[in-house]
C-alpha cells in the first residue's frame, strides 16, 4: 500500500476571509496541510523561517512586502521551499516579474480550491504553472524598460499617494522615490508620473 507524503502549506494574504477561506477548502484535501498562515510580508518570511513548509502561496500585493520580494528572499533563505503567487492584480509586468524571482506558479484569484490545490501540488512536484491567459497577456506586452524598483514605486503610485507615503510603503527615502518616478517616466517618455502610470499600464508593465 502505496502513502502519499502530506504537503506543508504556508498561505499568506491579507485578507482575512480570503485566507481564511482558502484554508478551509485546502484542509479538505488529504494530501494537504496548512501549516501556518500570514497577513503581511515580514509575517509571510518568519512564518516560513519558522515552520520550513513545501509550498508558500503568496498574495501578490500585502503590507510590508510584496509576494515577489517575499519569494525572492525565500528563494536564497530556504532554497527547497516553492513559491506560488494568487493574485487579483494579474498584470503582465507582475507575471514577470515572478517568474524572474523564482516563482513557480502565477495564478488568478478566480481559480477553483480543487484548482488550486492541484497547482499546489504540481508546483511541489516541481513543475509550472501559468495561468495561460495572463501568460499570453505577458507575451503580447513586450519587455518592459523599467526595473523592479522603478515598477514597484511607480505602482504604489498609481492611487495618487504623496512620495512620503510611498516612501514608507516601499522602506525607501523620499529622494530615492523621486528619483525612481523620474527615472520611470523619463524611460516611458511621459511628461510626469500620473502619465507614466497610465502608460505602464496600458502596456502591462505595472
Amino acid at each position: 500500500m502505496t502513502t502519499t507524503r502530506t504537503v506543508r502549506v504556508l498561505l499568506a494574504d491579507d485578507e482575512h476571509l480570503i485566507r481564511g477561506a482558502l484554508a478551509a477548502l485546502l484542509a479538505l484535501e488529504d494530501d494537504l496541510v496548512v501549516v501556518a498562515e500570514a497577513a503581511t510580508g515580514p509575517e509571510a518570511l518568519a512564518m516560513a523561517r519558522a515552520h520550513h513548509p513545501d509550498v508558500v502561496v503568496l498574495d501578490l500585493q500585502m503590507p510590508g512586502a510584496d509576494g515577489v520580494s517575499v519569494a525572492t528572499s525565500l528563494r536564497t533563505e530556504l532554497p527547497d521551499c516553492r513559491t506560488m503567487i494568487v493574485t487579483g492584480h494579474g498584470r503582465p509586468g507582475h507575471l514577470k516579474r515572478a517568474l524572474a524571482a523564482g516563482v513557480r506558479a502565477f495564478v488568478p484569484k478566480t481559480v477553483s480550491a480543487r484548482q488550486l490545490a492541484g497547482i499546489i501540488r504540481t508546483v511541489h512536484a516541481g513543475s509550472r504553472y501559468v495561468d495561460p491567459e495572463l501568460a499570453a497577456d505577458a507575451i503580447s506586452a513586450g519587455d518592459s524598460p523599467l526595473t523592479v524598483r522603478e515598477a514597484e514605486v511607480l505602482e504604489l503610485a498609481a492611487d495618487g499617494a504623496p512620495v512620503a507615503e510611498i516612501a514608507e510603503r516601499a522602506s525607501l527615502s523620499q529622494g530615492t522615490v523621486r528619483n525612481y518616478l523620474s527615472a520611470a517616466a523619463s524611460k516611458l517618455g511621459a511628461e510626469n508620473r500620473h502619465a507614466a502610470v497610465r502608460l505602464a499600464r496600458e502596456r502591462g508593465w505595472v
